[in-house]
């Protein structure tokens, strides 16, 4: 990961603590959790909460080939979220993603 995109993803781990997510970085990203909201029983290896089972994902920075490379915010299952410097719609897009409801279509 280069620093650059390290920055991008603390600074959005600032942004979805303030609100009320859990985030903190990893190896292999920000690794993101709805604490508000019980999930699936699925141990997750960034988890850091023992014994909580919420919604959570682990975000990375890459470029968007059909955007003309521009630096994305994807899950680790590669699924986009937004521009990465869009951070509002990253923020959004992580709320509807884990807000405990199956079947999110973003």
């Amino acid at each position: 990961m280069t620093p650059e995109r390290r920055a991008q993803l603390e600074a959005l781990g600032t942004v979805l603590r303030a609100h009320m997510f859990r985030a903190r970085m990893t190896c292999g990203g920000l690794y993101v959790e709805n604490p508000d909201v019980p999930g699936c029983r699925v141990v997750h290896p960034d988890a850091w909460w023992c014994g909580e089972e919420h919604p959570s994902a682990r975000l990375v920075v890459r470029p968007r080939e059909d955007d003309a490379g521009r630096e994305w915010v994807w899950t680790s299952w590669g699924y986009p979220l937004a521009e990465a410097r869009r951070v509002m719609d990253v923020v959004m897009a992580v709320k509807t993603l884990l807000d405990g409801k199956p079947g999110v279509t973003l």
